[in-house]
């Protein structure tokens, strides 16, 4: 049966490998936004990845492309 713990274990791997988190922030300040300043005309942006601390963003990135969450465990770049 090592077949099927190498299914279940692909899975959980494959799970942790999903999109990036989306918020809409300050281009400048990285604060978080409501998601209404991200649509046309408002002044957010969306930034991918990272970690909400005090109402601001760390880590992750404006580049979606450079957010990398895949890995055993599904942490990205970890914590810090």
């Amino acid at each position: 049966m090592v077949l099927g713990g190498v299914g279940v274990l692909a899975a959980a791997l494959t799970s942790c490998g999903s999109e990036p988190d989306r918020r809409c922030v300050d281009p400048v300040s990285r604060d978080v936004l409501p998601k209404k300043e991200c649509k046309s005309g408002g002044s957010g942006t969306y930034y991918y990845g990272g970690k909400v601390k005090n109402g601001r963003v760390e880590g992750g990135s404006f580049d979606k492309s450079a957010v990398d969450r895949g890995g055993f465990g599904g942490s990205g770049s970890g914590g810090g």
